[in-house]
Formats: C-alpha cells, sequence, structure tokens
C-alpha cells in the first residue's frame, strides 16, 4: 500500500526503490539482469538455427525446448523484479508473451516449414523448378476464405506456377536480384541466422508469408516479382492503405520525414501528458484522490467528468506513448540502416509507416473494430495461432459463430494473461486477475454482446432502414460507455502499479518552466533507468533495470 504523505511524483518513485532494494536485499527477489534475462530466447534460437526438416527426433524437440522456455519465463514473472516502473511491467508482460509467440512460431505452427520470406536473390544463382502445388494463396495476410479449414495452417503465399527458386547467400549490400519467397534456408549458416532472428521479430509478419490482416500488400512490382514476372522492375508508386488505414510507402525519405515530423509531435505530446499527471495524485497512485485543483469547477465536481478526463488522460498517455515507440521502428530500420545494409528490410515498403489503424473502424464496427482494427495489432499473429490450430484440427469453419466466438474467448483470455502478468510483476498493490484479466475478458463479452445485438436487429429489419450516421453513433456511444465502466479496471492498476511514473521524454520543456509538480525539473532522466549490478556470482551481474 503507498503510504499517504507522499506529495510528489519524485517521492513515490523514491519510495518504489526503496521497496526494490528491500526485496533483493531480503532474498525475496531477484534483480531482472540482462543478459541473464534472455536465456530462455537464446536457447529457443540456438534450438531454431539446427535444421529439423528431414529429422523427426529433432523436430520432436520442439516441445521440450518450448517447456525450458515456460518454465524459465514463469521463473522470472514470480521472482525477478525491476527498478524502473516500465521495465517492473515488461519483465512479466514481455516474460508472458515470449511463451506466446514462441508458440505461434515453433508449436501451434512450424517455422522452418510452413513460413517463407520476401529476399533478393544472388543474380548468378537462379536455377528453374517446378514448384508443387500449395494449400492455398494468400491476398494481404489473410487465407483464401474458400479454402479447407485443414489448409489453414499451412499459409504459403506461393501460386501453382512454374517459379525460379532463388537462393541469398551474400551480404545484404551485395544482392541486387529479384524478389523470391525464400524458405528456412539450408546454408550457409550466416543466412539462417539472419532468417531465425528476422522470425522471432517479426511479430506482425510484414515481409512473410504469413503477413497479418490489415496491413496494406507491398507495391505490385514487388508482387509481380514474388510471383515470377522476371520483367517487372522496381518503380515508385503512391502510398496505399489498408482496409484499417494503415499506410505503406514506396519512398524512402518520404517515410522517413514522415516518421520524424511524427515523433516530434509524440515528443512534445508525451510532454504534455506526462506532466498533467504528475499534478494529478491519481497518477501516482492514490486512486480516491479529489480531483487536482488546476481543472476547472465543473469537472472537479463532477464525479463522471472526473473519472472522463483520468480515462482520456490514460488513453492518451498509453496510445501516444506506444504510437511514439513504434515511429522508431521505420527511422531505424529504413534511415539508420536502410538498404545498404540490411537489404530488402530496409526498404520503405517493408516498415509500413502506422501501427494504428483509423478511428472509422470504431465508428463502423463498435468494440471489435477497437480492439481489431484501430488499435494496435502488435499481439494479432500469436493471438490467432491456437485458434488457427485448434479450428484446423476439429475442422470448425474460422468464420462460424462457433469458430469466431473460440477466437474471441482465446484471444482476449491470451491478452489478459500477458497484462496480468505485467500487472504482477509492478512493484505497487496492484490485482492482475481483478484489474488486467477481468478488463480484458470483458472485452470480449463487449464485443459478444454487439455481435448478438446487431444480429437481432438486423434480423428484425432495423439495421437496413437505420441511416449509416446513427449506426455509427451507436457505436462510438456503446464503445465508450462500456469502456468508461471496464477501463478503470485497467487504469487503475497501472496507477497502483506506478506505470504512470514512467519518464518516456528525458528533457522536458513544460516541466523546466514549472509546469509540472513543485520538485520537477528539466531534466526527468534524474533516476537512471539502467544500473550495472556487480554481484557475488557471475550470473548475478549484469545491466539492472
Amino acid at each position: 500500500m503507498l503510504p499517504p504523505a507522499l506529495k510528489s511524483p519524485r517521492e513515490v518513485v523514491l519510495y518504489y526503490d526503496r521497496v526494490y532494494y528491500n526485496l533483493i536485499d531480503a532474498g525475496r527477489a531477484h534483480p531482472f539482469l540482462y543478459p541473464w534475462a534472455t536465456i530462455g530466447a537464446a536457447v529457443v534460437l540456438g534450438y531454431l538455427l539446427i535444421d529439423h526438416r528431414q529429422a523427426p527426433a529433432l523436430r520432436w524437440c520442439r516441445y521440450p525446448v518450448f517447456g525450458f522456455l515456460c518454465v524459465f519465463q514463469a521463473w522470472c514473472t514470480l521472482t525477478n523484479r525491476a527498478r524502473n516502473p516500465a521495465a517492473s511491467l515488461g519483465v512479466g508482460l514481455l516474460s508472458c508473451w515470449a511463451v506466446m509467440w514462441v508458440g505461434a512460431i515453433m508449436l501451434w505452427n512450424d517455422c522452418q516449414t510452413d513460413f517463407r520470406r520476401i529476399e533478393r536473390s544472388d543474380e548468378t544463382l537462379n536455377q528453374q523448378v517446378t514448384e508443387p502445388q500449395s494449400n492455398g494463396t494468400l491476398s494481404n495476410g489473410n487465407a483464401n476464405p474458400s479454402e479447407d479449414v485443414s489448409a489453414l495452417r499451412q499459409r504459403k503465399p506461393l501460386s501453382t506456377k512454374t517459379k525460379t527458386e532463388d537462393r541469398s547467400t551474400k551480404g545484404p549490400a551485395q544482392r541486387g536480384g529479384r524478389l523470391f519467397w525464400q524458405p528456412y534456408p539450408a546454408a550457409p549458416f550466416i543466412e539462417r541466422l539472419e532468417w531465425v532472428a528476422d522470425v522471432f521479430c517479426s511479430f506482425r509478419g510484414v515481409g512473410w508469408s504469413w503477413q497479418t490482416s490489415g496491413i496494406p500488400p507491398p507495391p505490385q512490382w514487388v508482387q509481380a516479382q514474388l510471383d515470377g514476372d522476371a520483367t517487372a522492375e522496381e518503380r515508385p508508386e503512391p502510398v496505399t492503405v489498408s482496409r484499417t488505414g494503415i499506410r505503406r510507402y514506396s519512398d524512402r525519405a518520404l517515410l522517413v520525414r514522415h516518421t520524424i515530423q511524427n515523433l516530434v509531435v509524440g515528443y512534445f505530446a508525451l510532454d504534455v501528458f506526462v506532466t498533467l499527471m504528475h499534478r494529478d495524485p491519481y497518477f501516482w497512485g492514490y486512486i480516491d484522490a479529489p480531483a487536482p485543483s488546476h481543472l476547472p469547477a465543473l469537472i472537479r465536481h463532477s464525479p463522471i467528468l472526473t473519472k472522463s478526463y483520468r480515462l482520456s488522460l490514460s488513453l492518451c498517455g498509453i496510445y501516444t506513448a506506444l504510437w511514439a515507440i513504434f515511429k522508431l521502428g521505420p527511422l531505424f530500420f529504413c534511415a539508420v540502416l536502410g538498404p545498404k545494409w540490411i537489404g530488402v528490410r530496409g526498404e520503405a515498403w517493408m516498415n509500413p509507416a502506422d501501427m494504428y489503424g483509423s478511428f472509422s473502424q470504431v465508428l463502423d464496427n463498435g468494440l471489435a473494430g477497437w480492439w481489431g482494427g484501430w488499435w494496435h495489432q502488435t499481439f494479432r499473429f500469436a493471438f490467432e495461432a491456437p485458434t488457427t490450430w485448434l479450428l484446423a484440427r476439429f475442422r470448425i469453419e474460422k468464420r462460424s459463430p462457433l469458430g469466431r466466438g473460440i477466437g474471441l474467448v482465446i484471444a482476449f483470455f491470451m491478452s489478459g494473461c500477458i497484462h496480468a502478468c505485467g500487472s504482477y510483476t509492478l512493484l505497487g498493490d496492484t490485482r492482475p486477475l481483478m484489474g488486467p484479466m477481468r478488463f480484458f475478458l470483458l472485452q470480449g463479452v463487449g464485443i459478444l454482446v454487439q455481435i448478438l445485438t446487431s444480429m437481432a436487429l438486423s434480423k428484425a429489419g432495423v439495421t437496413q432502414r437505420m441511416p449509416k450516421v446513427v449506426s455509427q453513433a451507436t457505436n462510438f456511444v456503446f464503445v465508450h460507455v462500456w469502456l468508461y465502466y471496464t477501463a478503470p479496471l485497467l487504469t487503475d492498476d497501472f496507477a497502483r502499479g506506478g506505470v504512470w511514473l514512467f519518464e518516456p521524454v528525458a528533457l522536458s520543456p513544460l516541466r523546466g518552466l514549472g509546469f509540472g509538480a513543485p520538485d520537477d525539473r528539466f531534466f526527468c532522466w534524474w533516476n537512471a533507468p539502467v544500473s550495472w549490478r556487480t554481484g557475488k556470482r557471475w550470473w548475478d551481474t549484469g545491466l539492472a533495470l
């Protein structure tokens, strides 16, 4: 429980520092250290670097390897703690995510046999072969709706035409051939290492045969080369926008300029939101604190408006922080590295500009559009993988009411697990099951309520006569009323755990000018987020977060 006498965010941060060091000194927790925190992932990567496609015994070993990862990440969640608020959340969240992601690429799918990625070939190593018929084609990352359910697990975007089998053995800068779908490379080892590292980090599958829905397809000349058209040449194409509102640039300079502009806006927006949070004790962890005095009297004297203000500020903080972090990817891979260093992965069209979709998804599809179209889809493939495997195994149609219901339950349960684990590893007085887990399960309930209501209205003929603007207004109201009553389960838990104390910006113009808490300063990273720890043993030494 947070002591009642703390007067500023800085004092709360120092209080959590004492909690952290007391846990470590008493032996009740271990510090979260790099590189030792990566042991589970290292074992998985080491296993994936061994070609097991023609070795049934080695292929069976993925189960004990996955089991080791589960045990190690569970140990991290139960015993490891971090001092930094964001890292504290990340200990549990990333540990749980590691299990789900590895399960998606190694258990529910076998990446060595099921996955392919876009790569450039070496011009001199092309030989004509006839490819066997695939189980289905892929369009914009989605399996063909007409394909047999048993084939859902094998989502290969390869046609049945005669194609060119290409290889890449040179470094990225030396590859000048056409684009092709590269399977798991048998040799050389460095190419296999790059392929495995790529699949391990490509959560949305951009440039892979399992690209998630909502991302625009690559440029037409790219698709033509992938289909075997040797005459297709690289050419500039306009920005493509997916049905959910995600943009994909072909022009590298345009993408970099767009990204930098957005990062600047995001930086100052984050400074505004964090400064406002520092002036409201609710965001320090005092859940029942009255509204701060700087708010208008109309808001301060209304519990509904006060709650709405805090929920809106929480949403703005989460959205903007993730939005800015996601912008760093295109900037790093396109502007800093680029094709010269990482080949095709440094091209603009391999780095979609957005992680969030258009808000029109919420207006058109309600709560399902909020979570399935507007919100970021980083976890989508891992959430869908067990459902796809299960439906294929029991021959359940994916778009049937039963199939959609199973997918809904599994996806939100997994999302609840990720955030509940993150809540568990926070240093504050959190409620993992009654907070984050309950919040995400209720989102599935809300979607189900809206689907059933829509089906009933459609059957009665009401939906057909309803103007679009009325339908959109109804979706808008339902979504925000539902979140008004359910979102505090998550945002209050974040406040209790100290998540809002995280400093996303190093320098704050607003706090430097005195708009923050009394002890806020221009330099915000006064409490070093990373430090070196020298323990009694070598495995107790490393970078502590």
